[in-house]
């Protein structure tokens, strides 16, 4: 049985990876700004209050862990608009990268005194980072992801001597109410297929990136 951190799990994809693990018998830390009925109901531990940009709500958190060892944290708290090149929205840019970006970051740092060698930092990107599949538009969404790749691939390496490896995700395009439940994928069939890779994820594979069926990534 593993301890699994997983922020912005109130709904969506963090969720379902949260019901899915804990049916299977991983112990559970759920982190939400506010919780929902839905995670309520699955019984798992929940932290609530916890905005990943925000420094004092992350020192919360690792003061509720107290000190226990996670095995595996799931960053996938996010946030998404669509601007194009014609309607940017400066605010909505910095908002984008505060969460998807800095927010992995940190509750990483944060939470390193935690884990141990053997540990696992999956980090929820999106196929919209990769420069090599770049179709245009979605500017904040597509840089703030970008980034964050960065951000997993330089924590492979400085966490390799630690024994702690990293891995970033494409969970797919996801029916959530991020995008108004228009993806083709269900948060059911994206979780089934991430588990099994952060499950195999070693030191090996650290700093890669992956989709959700299980191919790797054009960065």
């Amino acid at each position: 049985m593993a301890c699994v951190v997983i922020t912005g799990a109130n709904k969506g994809i963090g969720l379902e990876l949260a019901r899915q693990l804990s049916q299977r018998g991983d112990e559970i830390i759920a982190t939400v700004r506010t919780k929902s009925d839905a995670l309520s109901d699955l019984g798992v531990e929940v932290v609530e209050g916890i905005d990943v940009t925000d420094d004092d709500a992350v020192a919360r958190l690792v003061g509720a862990l107290d000190g226990r060892t996670i095995d595996v944290l799931i960053n996938n708290a996010g946030i998404l608009t669509r601007e194009g090149l014609d309607d940017l929205d400066w605010d909505a840019i910095r908002a984008q990268f505060e969460t998807n970006t800095l927010g992995p970051l940190r509750v990483t740092k944060a939470l390193l005194p935690n884990m141990t060698k053997g540990g696992k930092v999956a980090i929820l990107s999106s196929r919209m980072a990769s420069l090599a599949q770049n179709v245009g538009g979605s500017y904040a969404y597509r840089i703030s992801k970008t980034a964050v790749n960065m951000v997993g691939s330089n924590l492979a390496i400085d966490l390799k001597e630690r024994g702690i490896a990293v891995m970033l995700l494409h969970p797919g395009y996801v029916a959530t109410d991020i995008n108004g439940h228009s993806g083709p994928v269900s948060t059911e069939e994206s979780a089934r297929g991430l588990i099994p890779l952060i499950d195999g994820l070693t030191l090996e594979k650290s700093g890669t990136f992956w989709n959700f069926e299980g191919d790797e990534l054009p960065w």
